[in-house]
């Protein structure tokens, strides 16, 4: 038995409008001090206030959110008793808002003990709404928080069925003048939920058309939404849709390998997230179609790529990955990102352990062994082609 969970989605160019529409009396708006100064929460603020409901901003997300962070949202919450509480921004505001939206409906529970077999009995007090203003994480609509214990200094992946906010609004106003980096970052990590949403070992009927789409949609439209930012209106909206079907398809089926990878470097040298899985994509995918593993020839047919067999296939793919992630100005290599090869050998023990740890790793569709992850490790950093 699975399920498919889904908030309700308004997507397009005006959809923000529909917060004029909504019901209640306060929202609480989790945010950071960018999103801020661009205007973006004032406007949220203007649309809720059509509504009759009142605000209040907490601005203090960081950058990989910490589980610190979501405590003082949530006490921030209590005392002002929403009963609307908004993720707004990227992937790091919207996971920050359904922590301390837990912790706001649970202050019994510690978010480190929060599982997916779990019945939460969340949404007592408020509920869910996220609105993205980067095309990429996809998670207005996924089940998932990702935060960082800064005492260990890991990533901790949380994740309930009850997560899956109430409404998502898909609005590409908010990504217009997005600059290259972070269109590319995100980007990538819209692609990768997709690639490993269709090929780990938990796909299934609900989630391929999905991923499918997403997939096509990234390849024809990130570089056009890179190099013409707010002139092309519609890669722009295309780039946001892409990001939120992504969502939709690996929040029900999963991510796999590379996010497990990535969420360990990221923790360790603060690469941005998307581009840190993206990274490792192709090295994945290398990996688990050495040993026949991965649904990745029908990704390159449906894309129109050479795929004679399953090996041309996925050669085919990672061919184009690295073309894209070159041509967006992505690095192909962990020492592209600048990090030294000192700290990265000492930092491989502590690397493995979390990539080993990781809660993505149990859908990969090739598990790697201990000297497999830090081969990959290795070969990543050098860009050496997986032979193993």
């Amino acid at each position: 038995m699975w399920f498919f969970r889904s908030p309700e989605i308004v997507f397009g160019e005006f959809a923000l409008n529909h917060l004029t529409t909504i019901q209640g009396r306060r929202a609480f708006i989790i945010t950071d001090q960018n999103i801020v100064k661009l205007g973006f929460a004032d406007l949220v603020k203007d649309k809720l206030a059509e509504a009759g409901i009142e605000s209040a901003v907490f601005a203090e997300v960081e950058p990989d959110p910490s589980l610190q962070t979501a405590q003082r949202g949530a006490k921030e919450a209590q005392a002002y008793q929403p009963d609307w509480i908004i993720g707004l921004g990227g992937g790091s505001c919207m996971d920050a808002a359904k922590a301390a939206w837990f912790l706001y409906e649970r202050p019994d529970m510690d978010l480190r003990d929060l599982s997916p077999f779990e019945t939460l009995g969340l949404r007592a007090k408020a509920r869910l709404i996220a609105i993205p203003t980067t095309s990429g994480t996809g998670a207005e609509v996924t089940m998932a928080s990702v935060l960082t214990d800064t005492e260990e200094n890991r990533k901790v992946a949380l994740g309930s069925g009850e997560l899956v906010p109430d409404l998502a609004i898909v609005d590409p106003v908010f990504t217009m003048n997005l600059p290259p980096q972070i269109t590319a970052d995100t980007g990538i990590d819209a692609l990768t939920h997709a690639i490993e949403g269709y090929s780990c070992s938990w796909n299934n009927d609900f989630t391929d058309g999905l991923c499918l789409k997403s997939i096509q949609l990234v390849f024809d439209y990130l570089p056009r939404a890179c190099e013409n930012g707010a002139h092309d209106p519609v890669a722009r909206e295309k780039m946001h849709n892409a990001a939120a079907i992504a969502g939709l398809g690996f929040g029900n089926s999963f991510a796999a390998l590379a996010h497990a990878l990535g969420h360990a470097l990221g923790a360790a040298f603060h690469t941005p997230h998307g581009r840190a899985v993206g990274l490792f994509l192709p090295y994945t995918v290398e990996f688990a179609a050495n040993a026949g593993e991965g649904r990745y020839a029908e990704i390159a047919r449906f894309l129109g790529l050479p795929a004679a067999d399953d090996d041309e296939g996925a050669a085919s793919l990672v061919t184009a990955i690295r073309k894209l992630a070159q041509r967006i100005g992505l690095p192909a290599t962990a020492r592209e990102l600048g990090i030294s090869k000192e700290a990265y050998t000492q930092a491989l023990p502590a690397l493995i352990d979390n990539t080993e740890t990781d809660t993505q790793m149990v859908s990969s569709c090739r598990v790697p062994d201990t000297p497999e992850v830090e081969a990959l490790f290795r070969f990543a950093y050098e860009g050496k082609s997986i032979d193993f």
